[in-house]
């Protein structure tokens, strides 16, 4: 029934916005069907000795709404993501959980120097984009919609917007909440989807309360029903604050970002008894939250020109740091972020160097209770740390942190892009080697591995395109170990390849008419 009635009203949708369409042109409606196939042996992790390689198609079909007008703009994005075959070919009216809106937001101009009957004029434009919305700044490093996974990523939030003078500050932030029942008390947030049971140490199905999050031992990691995030987080945010300034100097842009994370605090607890066993997890029924501060700047530029002799020279280079206590309580202490890069273009082809570092733990010089490894936060890792996603997703990251060397280049074409990146991948910080015959004080070799990434992307037509990618990654010993705790249990060698295919229709879309002299 639920499914049902989705259907029908974005089919509403879609036809009143299509009748009123040639009176109205501020209304506007995107599709989109990405479908992507994938043939993985070692993606994200060593692949086991012994083990096969996987394959699957995964799409996202996606409709976004948009309404413009002098001092309100209105977006809609709602998407089914799924596995093809994951579902019966006939299934049941229950069924259809997997349609979500990903967008739903509003935004109202509180002022505008432009429009004489807005009284407010002290800044030359402010407005609020409030409700369900994707946050995207700079190259997506820290703050982004994570567009490359199907289901991306949106955050619930308010997000006052101001320019003046040629200056852009974007502040606001969101408050989470489990659910808005009667007799709920406080504000105590679960920061993640708990199951609806666990087993306890003695093998009985316990069934889990509310409040409680199990973890897989007594104050080891949250076990959820699904990741709170693809990013290796255990855990959502109960709240964050945001403040981002930019400006742009001729050619040179300077962006500045704070941003503070709260997540709320627990205490280790059980749940069952002696005779039926216990079942060990986090009670969130604690006041206050654990804040973390993140926050730096980066600056972005380009000189020259593609067609002179040094051609065109894109560079980037920034520094991040974090402090407070990170969602587990931990003090984070030295924690940080710096890199910097740039790209050469000349003609249709580009090359360049870059060199980037995110702080991790000394496993020699760790204090009780701190930490030293920077979170990149909410971004996108598949586009900076190697496509095949070894760091900062869902499978983790070492707690020695990270240091990539990379070299890309890129030919642009008319209708064909081809890049390829190669990278080099060590440990920011030493890390013990507790492997059962190691001597004492040993330490793994920094060196993780080198990534090779081979993307081709075609260009069909106006709203279709096809893209092929090839990557290899030559890991080793230290590599399997930050990230599965063995060695010389992996193939070393891991594989990638994939074929997606994106169309994304203008439904208002109208093909220029050529007139006749």
């Amino acid at each position: 029934m639920k499914k049902n009635l989705f259907s029908k009203f974005v089919l509403a949708i879609f036809f009143t916005i299509a009748f009123f369409q040639a009176s109205f042109s501020q209304f506007s409606l995107l599709g989109q069907v990405r479908t992507r196939t994938e043939v993985r042996d070692g993606l994200a992790n060593l692949a086991p000795l012994g083990t096969k390689y996987s394959a699957f198609t995964s799409q996202r079909t996606r409709l976004t709404f948009g309404y413009k007008w002098d001092r309100v703009t209105f977006g809609m994005s709602v998407q089914d993501v799924r596995v093809w075959g994951q579902d019966a070919s006939s299934i049941s009216n229950a069924d259809g959980g997997k349609f979500g809106v990903h967008e739903a937001w509003a935004e109202i101009v509180l002022a505008n120097s432009a429009d004489t009957t807005v009284k407010f004029k002290p800044i030359q434009n402010l407005s609020l984009k409030i409700g369900r919305q994707e946050l995207v700044y700079d190259d997506v490093r820290l703050l982004g919609n994570l567009d490359w996974l199907q289901q991306g990523r949106r955050f619930d939030a308010a997000i006052f917007k101001a320019q003046h003078l040629g200056w852009a500050l974007d502040f606001g932030g969101g408050f989470n909440q489990n659910a808005d029942a009667f007799g709920t008390n406080g504000t105590y947030y679960v920061g993640g989807n708990a199951p609806v049971s666990a087993l306890s140490n003695k093998n009985v199905t316990l069934a889990i309360p509310t409040g409680f999050l199990p973890t897989a031992t007594k104050g080891g990691t949250p076990v959820l029903a699904n990741a709170a995030s693809t990013n290796g987080q255990n855990q959502m945010f109960k709240s964050f604050q945001m403040a981002y300034l930019s400006h742009k100097f001729k050619q040179t842009k300077l962006a500045v970002l704070f941003f503070k994370d709260d997540f709320s605090k627990f205490r280790i607890d059980s749940i069952g008894n002696a005779s039926a066993g216990y079942v060990y997890g986090r009670r969130y029924d604690q006041t206050g939250v654990n804040s973390r501060l993140t926050y730096g700047a980066m600056l972005t530029g380009q000189f020259g020109n593609a067609s002179s002799k040094l051609g065109k020279i894109q560079w980037q280079a920034f520094g991040y740091a974090q402090s407070g206590k990170d969602r587990d309580g931990l003090s984070i202490s030295k924690a940080y972020h710096y890199g910097a890069n740039f790209m050469v273009q000349k003609g249709l082809l580009s090359f360049g160097p870059g060199y980037e570092v995110l702080s991790g733990n000394d496993g020699f010089n760790l204090k009780t209770g701190e930490t030293h490894r920077f979170d990149p936060l909410y971004g996108t890792p598949h586009k900076h740390w190697g496509y095949m996603d070894y760091f900062y997703v869902g499978t983790g990251s070492p707690a020695g942190g990270l240091q990539d060397a990379f070299f890309k280049v890129k030919h642009a074409a008319s209708r064909l892009t081809t890049t390829f990146d190669v990278h080099y991948f060590a440990l920011a910080a030493a890390t013990p080697n507790k492997t059962k015959d190691a001597p004492a004080n040993a330490k793994i070799s920094p060196k993780l591995g080198m990534e090779y990434d081979l993307v081709l992307n075609y260009s069909l037509n106006k709203f279709t395109a096809v893209e092929l990618g090839y990557s290899v990654m030559k890991g080793n010993n230290s590599l399997e170990y930050v990230k599965q705790n063995s060695m010389d249990k992996t193939r070393k060698t891991g594989q990638w390849c994939y074929l997606m295919l994106n169309i994304r229709p203008d439904f208002f879309y109208a093909k220029p008419v050529a007139i006749k002299q």
